[in-house]
């Protein structure tokens, strides 16, 4: 009730504001003389009628700095300026606003309410906020102290616009989050009425006796069971939101309100089934690293809704266009079998005649339709999941510029077990731009100077961006635990370079490096899986070192997990010491070796959400903490 008197006071404000500024816009546009002045604070106390129109912010202020209008148009004005300073809203410009840190008479309105200046505060979440935030900065000083002679332009205008059109969507978020935390509540209070009522049926059962009807009854008396104020609240969300963000369309309110859950498709089945027919067949061939993880990421959704993980809430995905398990086991079967339609096509052109330097194509178009899949802007193939790919990606590759959210953590550490995917796209990316396809010198791409130092560069990137997360989170929450996790990742890049100047630098001094600084990062890193991210190894915990909250019932899977982590965390033993199998080629033997990473981490991802579940390390919260856009600037 409190989150709703907030939002509705920030509402009033910002209806209040658009009514006045809508009338002021033609008469700014019409008599271009009127000088505007500074637009970033004002100052108010609470007003209680939300009205609805088109704003602009200069348009008040040089109403404000008293320029001539119509008379019509005036009154009126003064008519809804009247009635905001009655409800303690006024605005004043910087020296306006000096006085009245000074005690000048214009801080109070004609009721002798205080008045405080306000600003509209958008926060810098984003690069591009954090340059509007501060181009908004200097051209607020620049309107504030004028030169001589200078008159307010109309790019202030523009700026201040932006900021309102933030300030009213992060609003509109603000409403969302308050009706989805309001239908927990009620769903919560259900829930619990639920339990009551299976709670004491039992014990008519075990007792033999029949005492359920008089509890029930005093059950139903309680405030949580008999209190209506969740649903009516509820109802005045969907009103006030239908009013001012949804045009009066109920429908619209419904979607923004109620996201409908995606339906099920027999014909994903389908594909499904046959596609898996195809990648099976051809599964002891071919083993491509992404179709791998896809196809672990499809069981980890399957095992999270089996065991009623609820990652969706977790990962804050809409339910209405969240991949569900079948769907990933279909794009990576349909992925693999285009893979391997690509192969065939591939051996029966170079069977028919045609050469190396056309055949050899084949690969490079494959990957550029897969591209042109991944940003096709028409609402088909799982648009809504690309696109959020698309944007978990760049918040990665920005970092630490972007508000870390736990699916961009998740989504990071997924990289980290791809670097030698990563490595392999850098060299066919080296085949085909360097033209070697037509020369098939493909040592060309082995031996350049900058082919090699790039190799650094990717190996050390996806442990870099993590990295900068958690160096954003540690200067957001000032949490020290984030330092400890950005450790982990510096130790594994250490070690990742110690292997690569290992595998050109074969002796002594550097085969102590790469143990060295391997056996600490796998030391580190093992204690972060099983203390940090999985939260077992507790000594204190009902259950033997694990923790006391558990999904599985069958407790030896823990155990067997942890040492099955182990095993495949101490697999870049195999690197160093160089073992290799006459029968097995050594390419081979390294795609083998990724290949048990990506399972590893599909592994790790089930642990790592099921604590999330259970003991919400990430610090995941029900209901979305949306920062209101007007606060008090006295407090600056």
């Amino acid at each position: 009730m409190q989150r709703g008197d907030i939002l509705n006071k920030q509402l009033d404000i910002l209806m209040d504001l658009k009514r006045i500024l809508s009338e002021n816009r033609r008469r700014v546009k019409s008599s271009s003389n009127n000088s505007s002045v500074s637009g970033g604070v004002f100052s108010r106390s609470w007003s209680s009628s939300p009205r609805s129109s088109d704003f602009s912010e200069s348009g008040l202020e040089s109403e404000l700095a008293g320029g001539e209008t119509p008379k019509s148009e005036q009154s009126e004005t003064e008519e809804v300026i009247a009635a905001l300073e009655k409800n303690g809203v006024s605005f004043v410009n910087s020296n306006t606003r000096t006085k009245m840190k000074k005690g000048g008479s214009g801080g109070n309105n004609n009721n002798n309410k205080p008045k405080m200046a306000l600003r509209v505060d958008i926060p810098a979440t984003t690069p591009t906020r954090t340059i509007t935030a501060v181009t908004s900065m200097l051209w607020e000083d620049l309107i504030n102290n004028p030169k001589k002679g200078e008159s307010g332009g109309g790019g202030g205008d523009h700026i201040n616009r932006k900021k309102i059109q933030c300030a009213e969507k992060m609003i509109r978020s603000a409403f969302v989050e308050l009706y989805r935390g309001l239908g927990l509540l009620k769903t919560y209070s259900s829930l619990n009425m639920v339990a009551f009522t299976k709670i004491l049926k039992k014990f008519d059962k075990v007792a033999n006796q029949q005492a359920s009807p008089s509890y029930l009854r005093e059950v139903k008396k309680s405030h949580f069971i008999s209190s209506d104020k969740a649903v009516r609240l509820m109802d005045e969300v969907e009103c006030i939101f239908t009013k001012h963000f949804a045009n009066n369309d109920r429908k619209k309110t419904m979607k923004f309100l109620r996201p409908q859950q995606q339906k099920e498709s027999h014909m994903v089945t389908f594909f499904v089934g046959l596609f898996t027919g195809c990648f099976v067949s051809l599964f002891s061939v071919v083993f491509a690293l992404l179709s791998l993880h896809l196809f672990m990421y499809g069981c980890n959704l399957f095992m999270w809704k089996a065991t009623r993980i609820n990652h969706n809430f977790i990962f804050e995905f809409q339910p209405s266009n969240s991949l569900k398990y079948r769907d990933s086991f279909l794009i990576c079967t349909t992925f693999m079998t285009s893979v391997v339609g690509a192969m065939v096509i591939h051996l029966l052109l170079r069977a028919a005649g045609f050469s190396p330097s056309q055949v050899d194509a084949i690969p490079g178009v494959l990957i550029l339709i897969f591209i042109a899949l991944l940003i096709c802007p028409f609402d088909i193939l799982y648009r809504p999941t690309r696109y959020y790919f698309l944007r978990i990606m760049r918040n990665i590759a920005c970092s630490p510029l972007y508000k870390v959210l736990l699916v961009d953590i998740f989504m990071a550490d997924q990289l980290t077990s791809q670097i030698p995917l990563l490595r392999h796209m850098e060299s066919t990316t080296c085949y085909f731009i360097a033209g070697t396809f037509k020369t098939h010198r493909y040592e060309t791409c082995n031996s350049g100077k900058l082919y090699r130092d790039l190799v650094y560069l990717i190996s050390f990137l996806p442990y870099y961006w993590r990295a900068m997360q958690c160096l954003r989170r540690y200067i957001e929450e000032s949490d020290v635990n984030q330092l400890a996790n950005m450790g982990k990742y510096v130790s594994a890049m250490v070690a990742a370079g110690a292997r690569l100047t290992y595998a050109k630098k074969e002796n002594h001094l550097w085969f102590a490096i790469v143990l060295v600084t391997s056996a600490f990062a796998t030391i580190y890193q093992l204690y972060w899986d099983f203390v940090k991210d999985w939260g077992l190894l507790n000594p204190k915990s009902k259950n033997k070192w694990l923790r006391d909250d558990l999904i599985l019932k069958n407790k030896s899977i823990y155990y067997m997990s942890i040492g099955l982590n182990v095993v495949l965390r101490v697999a870049w033993v195999e690197t160093v010491m160089g073992f290799r199998f006459r029968m097995v080629e050594s390419r081979m033997l390294d795609f083998f070796l990724a290949s048990l990473e990506v399972i590893r981490r599909g592994h790790w991802n089930f642990y790592r959400l099921e604590n999330e579940h259970v003991s919400n390390v990430g610090k995941c919260k029900a209901v979305k903490p949306v920062t209101v856009p007007f606060r008090d600037a006295d407090s600056d």
